[in-house]
């Protein structure tokens, strides 16, 4: 497959497009756009209105006359993949029925407005909270309305393109999915996939669900699809040959989790040591082990989700230690 660099979007194939930031960082989610004859469709949307505007002036300079983006197929209920469909308030919004449930679990776009202006920069949380997500605006962000679920397999249309969607296991989230589009070799793997390359480096992920395990297998199922093209949910875009190197990073990270909960060392102890160890010393955001070691051990001891909130601050600890601050 050739892929066009050009413009705001990436070119994968015929009709077929990428939003890529080509930056590091929290929040800042790849996504699609489908173009068809009389319609066009969305994976994925950007976190904040103002990114998610953006996206759709380059998306409406593709589509026919006549057509709009009337769908949006959601990879997960996180708002840097969902939130950014309140600017096509009129679009039918499609995601798993995990993830819908799960949504209650998620904080809002007023709950984080809120949080971002909240919080002391001199301390370590909202230092990081600033400085990773201050940067957006979700002061006239609202949450979509899921519109559309299923649990399966579901298959949609878009002019003679087909979609095809599949839920997944507990990985990245509880009610992840991913997109695989035949015409063109290519799947879009939501966050079950953080991209990473020698010429791009990404950022270490950040599964909140889990087993690693889990996560694995649905690579080994994106693989079995025979696509070409991997479009994580954040980093650039992979390869087979990538996705492989991928698969290695998570088999480390849960080789690494099991031995140290077999040793007996918390879970956020674990992540420092992996950190120590110096492996994968190109991705960012190495405090993201955190969260990542921590579902594992959950797993290991049927222990219960603590929330959101302990675990991000957690983070923002290791982060400002290993800052030197």
């Amino acid at each position: 497959m050739t892929i066009t660099h050009g413009g705001p979007l990436t070119e994968l194939g015929a009709g077929l497009y990428a939003l890529l930031p080509g930056r590091r960082g929290w929040g800042l989610a790849n996504c699609g756009l489908l173009v068809g004859e009389n319609s066009a469709l969305w994976i994925d949307s950007p976190y904040d209105r103002r990114l998610a505007g953006e996206f759709l002036a380059a998306s409406r300079a593709l589509l026919p006359a006549g057509a709009d983006v009337d769908r949006v197929v959601v990879t997960h209920a996180n708002g840097d993949h969902l939130w950014g469909a309140c600017v096509l308030p009129g679009a039918q919004v499609v995601a798993t029925d995990a993830a819908r449930a799960h949504l209650c679990l998620e904080p809002t776009p007023d709950q984080l407005h809120a949080l971002a202006g909240a919080v002391d920069p001199a301390t370590p949380w909202g230092s990081y909270v600033r400085r990773h997500f201050g940067v957006f605006d979700w002061s006239a962000t609202e949450l979509p309305t899921v519109t559309e679920t299923f649990t399966g397999e579901h298959e949609l249309t878009v002019g003679r393109h087909t979609v095809r969607l599949a839920s997944l296991p507990p990985g990245h989230t509880v009610g992840d999915l991913f997109v695989h589009l035949p015409e063109a070799d290519v799947v879009f793997t939501g966050d079950v996939v953080f991209g990473s390359t020698a010429a791009q480096p990404g950022d270490h992920p950040s599964h909140w669900a889990g087993p690693l395990g889990n996560l694995i297998e649905s690579c080994e199922r994106f693989l079995a699809t025979g696509a070409r093209t991997f479009v994580p949910g954040h980093g650039p875009v992979l390869s087979a040959a990538g996705l492989k190197v991928h698969i290695g990073y998570l088999e480390y990270v849960a080789e690494r989790a099991h031995a140290f909960h077999a040793a007996g060392v918390p879970a956020a102890e674990a992540a420092r040591r992996v950190i120590g160890e110096g492996n994968y010393p190109e991705l960012g955001l190495p405090e993201r082990l955190v969260i990542t070691i921590g579902s594992e051990y959950r797993h290991l001891d049927n222990g219960d989700h603590p929330g959101m909130l302990p675990i991000m601050q957690q983070v923002a600890q290791l982060a400002w230690d290993l800052s030197g601050r």
